[in-house]
């Protein structure tokens, strides 16, 4: 389990309104989220049709040329 080292900001009334974390653990939360965003999508794609390598870098270069214009 991450262990996260947190820092609470409070408001003038003394209600937290933020949590300040070392950089290194925030860096490793966001590599966690990342990686579960991964591996949903790859769960929701597995029954998809697969791309050959050839038709795949096609539908990449088609879909960055759309982006371009």
């Amino acid at each position: 389990m991450l262990t996260v080292h947190k820092n609470y900001v409070l408001d003038e009334d003394r209600r937290p309104v933020a949590v300040q974390v070392p950089i290194g653990e925030f860096e490793r939360i966001e590599e966690i989220f990342e990686n579960y965003g991964l591996a949903k999508l790859m769960d929701e794609v597995e029954n998809e049709e697969r791309l050959s390598g050839e038709a795949a870098q096609q539908y990449y270069h088609a879909l960055k040329s759309n982006v371009e214009n």
